[in-house]
């Protein structure tokens, strides 16, 4: 039996339902085909890290689009040195 990986986002919206108490974690677990055990370890992780939400001052969130930029300059200065260097070693 492989391995599943949850999403946060999946393991937010399995907690928010463990949260409401509208069903038991069984029920949950058996919904979301998860061990009770798995749900109980997501909700204590949320409730001990939960606080830090709002604690924190809100990064400057880079969008997908400045990070590719960054990466691309980057490797435009890599090989820009890497250039320089093997035109100075031929000649």
């Amino acid at each position: 039996m492989t391995r599943r990986k949850h999403t946060s986002k999946f393991k937010f919206k399995v907690v928010l339902e463990a949260l409401s108490e509208r069903t038991t974690i069984q029920e949950l677990g058996r919904k979301h085909k998860i061990h009770p055990a798995q749900i109980t370890n997501w909700k204590t992780q949320f409730l001990k890290n939960g606080e830090e939400v709002f604690s924190k001052k809100a990064k400057s969130a880079k969008t997908e689009a400045e990070e590719k930029e960054e990466r691309l300059l980057k490797t435009i200065g890599q090989l820009k040195v890497e250039n320089d260097y093997l035109k100075t070693a031929s000649s």
